[in-house]
């Protein structure tokens, strides 16, 4: 009777580890509506979520070692199911990266549509004049409230100011920040290029201005993080 075999690439996913819908993220998904790209984000989410949970019930997570001190597979474990749960993880993680890219360039191109007509509007002034007509019927409501702004940092250039309450932060709303953990993610992902902020400004005890300010996360600024504001959850 033969020793069992050695797996020594039993860490390797059971299935290549790339994209399993790269084409979504990169080509189809440019065709699809706003809406439609958030729920495809909302159902990679959840997947995420639930095979997070296949690794719990296992009690192990993606660096849980596999096989014993002298290399072969652990019997307490199921080490196939766990393999192919690993692979699907990394590839959804990879396409909700590029879905979050689409989502973030897909903002950026619609606003950016809306700054070129207020430019060319006769009387436009700046990036933190009121908005009229451009702005949606229908507006995000705010979900953050800035608490203070470093004189001289991304958020001061931005032109962001204590007081303001935030609609949009990039692809984030009201309904998907999670507690601001996905403005952390959208700051983290997005150093050195522009983000754009839709923030609702008091500017009387009955009346509101509707501002899109374009943010720029860096570290070169001379404070400390990426923005040099202070935001709190609503």
């Amino acid at each position: 009777m033969g020793l069992p075999l050695r797996m020594d690439n039993i860490h390797a996913p059971t299935v290549p580890a790339g994209p399993s819908s790269r084409p979504l993220a990169n080509g189809n998904a440019k065709h699809l509506s706003f809406a439609e790209l958030q729920a495809k984000k909302d159902d990679m989410e959840a997947e995420l979520k639930a095979l997070s949970g296949v690794l719990d019930s296992h009690g192990v997570n993606m660096e849980t070692p596999l096989t014993t001190a002298d290399g072969f597979p652990r019997a307490d474990i199921d080490v196939a199911q766990i393999r192919t749960t690993r692979a699907r993880i990394i590839r959804l993680k990879n396409d909700y990266k590029d879905l979050l890219n689409t989502l973030e360039k897909y903002l950026h191109e619609h606003f950016a549509s809306i700054q070129d007509a207020d430019d060319v509007a006769p009387g436009s002034a700046n990036r933190t004049e009121m908005l009229g007509d451009s702005i949606p019927v229908t507006l995000e409501e705010p979900f953050a409230k800035v608490n203070s702004v470093v004189a001289g940092s991304p958020a001061d250039s931005a032109g962001l100011k204590p007081g303001d309450e935030i609609r949009n932060f990039g692809y984030v709303n009201r309904g998907n920040h999670d507690g601001l953990k996905r403005v952390a993610e959208c700051v983290q992902g997005n150093e050195g290029q522009r983000i754009l902020v839709k923030v609702t400004r008091r500017i009387e005890s009955n009346q509101k201005q509707e501002l899109q300010l374009n943010l720029t996360p860096r570290r070169d600024w001379g404070g400390r993080g990426l923005l040099g504001c202070h935001i709190l959850p609503l």
